[in-house]
């Protein structure tokens, strides 16, 4: 019965984009949303001895954002737990779109595209498990990681090479910089 239902789940989805789609997809945004645990974190949960929650989170995914907004694109953060520490992390990347807590995630998409004046086509999404499924099949470019179930990376338009927590944000932020021709430009500003 399971393989019969993997088989039809199969079946059913979308091929996977190919890297020209990907990046033309990836030249039309105006917002780039990320999920955190799984994406910017490693996925894992730590707590310390009091029962705080710990997060880590890559220094090179957050200059990777930080080179998004300073070329035009909005970052957002839509996560399903709520953390002290990714409020602060938010806080230090100058991310002003931040929603905790959301388990159903479309309506704080819907409500930021409003917000925004944009279209779907316009705002990219990158998840890593299965209540990302929504945003990642009505964003107009999706992203996960290679850990992620293989029902996202059907749907997805770019899996990424590294991990979540370990580059995966930056790689796609540098694919969107590509696409949209400003890589370089990102990148001779630390030159100067």
């Amino acid at each position: 019965m399971g393989e019969a239902l993997e088989r039809e789940d199969r079946d059913a989805a979308p091929q996977r984009a190919g890297p020209e789609d990907a990046l033309a997809r990836a030249g039309a945004l105006k917002l780039m949303i990320f999920d955190v645990d799984g994406v910017m974190t490693d996925g894992m949960l730590y707590y310390s001895e009091r029962g705080e929650e710990l997060k880590a989170f890559n220094i090179q995914d957050g200059l990777g954002m930080k080179m998004l907004r300073q070329n035009g694109v909005e970052i957002a953060l839509i996560t399903a737990r709520s953390s002290r520490a990714v409020e602060l992390r938010a806080a230090n990347l100058g991310i002003a779109h931040l929603y905790q807590g959301v388990e159903d995630k479309r309506g704080s998409y819907a409500a930021l595209l409003a917000q925004l004046g944009l279209a779907a086509a316009q705002s990219g999404y990158m998840g890593d498990d299965l209540p990302d499924l929504p945003l990642i099949t009505r964003c107009g470019f999706a992203a996960t990681v290679p850990s992620a179930p293989q029902a996202l990376k059907q749907r997805a338009h770019y899996v990424t090479r590294a991990q979540g927590g370990q580059g995966a944000v930056r790689e796609v932020c540098e694919l969107i910089l590509r696409a949209q021709g400003a890589l370089e430009r990102a990148i001779s500003a630390h030159l100067q």
